[in-house]
């Protein structure tokens, strides 16, 4: 279980210090083991800062995150990120790319070959093993960047927009694969987003964030069947999914119009 417990956090708007520019404020909620959680909210409400904070880059300047009872103050193999950018290094081919998370934390080579190997079965791209980034489409690189993360067995899975690059059909079928691939393992994961959409498709429960600083103002849970990858259009010309829809965009419509105003003023 992951505990987001009163977590706050800023920056200095001249970088030495100064002048605080705060990005998050009181921010508390729990996710359950198993489960798959979207940040909701305006840019700029430090969704991605608190994701960071939760694997353990950043340390908040107050509160903490407990994950099954630890305090988390440094990143470990329990947790990874997969991020909107592919962060492909262009020298090393698919299969060097995945090894590199292994690589990063003193894993044998032996045993990270074997890891990256099986992680690209996974996703479906092991004939594209010994292919450069380049000679790789935007949705193939995606999945690599998935692989990486998946070579070292994390428990949760922390995805900041991983699809937000992506043409629409592509992000789609993308979410599709990402739900083929993990409803089955039961991995816990947290997704930042900003598309109403992929929150519903995709999540057991939405946390909304309010504009700058970020502040959760509503939790939706979402009671869709699963698995939803079978079914996908239905799911999404269904009266329940129209309904969590409204709802969302009702809260976000609110805190952008906030957000609009503050940034005119």
């Amino acid at each position: 279980m992951i505990e987001v417990r009163e977590v706050s956090h800023g920056f200095p708007r001249d970088g030495h210090g100064g002048d605080m520019f705060h990005v998050l404020d009181d921010v508390s909620f729990t996710i359950k083991d198993g489960s798959i959680v979207s940040l909701l909210g305006p840019s700029g409400c430090g969704k991605t800062t608190l994701l960071r904070i939760i694997d353990g880059l950043i340390r908040p300047l107050a509160g903490e995150i407990r994950i099954d009872g630890t305090v988390v103050r440094k990143p470990a193999t329990d947790r990874a990120m997969v991020f909107q950018e592919f962060n492909l290094l262009p020298w090393r081919t698919a299969l060097r790319n995945i090894e590199f998370a292994a690589e990063l934390h003193g894993v044998p080579r032996g045993e990270r070959r074997g890891r990256a190997e099986n992680a690209l079965r996974r996703v479906g791209l092991d004939r594209f093993a010994n292919y450069f980034p380049h000679q790789l489409s935007g949705g193939m690189k995606q999945r690599v960047g998935l692989a990486r993360a998946l070579s070292t067995n994390p428990k949760s899975l922390l995805m900041d927009e991983p699809f937000g690059a992506l043409d629409p059909q592509i992000r789609e079928i993308m979410q599709i694969e990402l739900l083929k691939l993990l409803e089955a393992e039961g991995k816990t994961i947290v997704l930042v987003t900003h598309s109403i959409d992929e929150a519903i498709f995709l999540s057991d429960s939405v946390v909304i964030f309010s504009a700058n600083p970020g502040r959760v103002i509503s939790t939706l849970d979402i009671e869709l069947p699963r698995p939803r990858w079978s079914n996908d259009e239905e799911i999404k010309a269904s009266e329940a999914f129209v309904r969590y829809r409204k709802i969302l965009w009702h809260l976000m419509k609110e805190q952008l119009r906030t957000s609009n105003e503050e940034g005119r003023a």
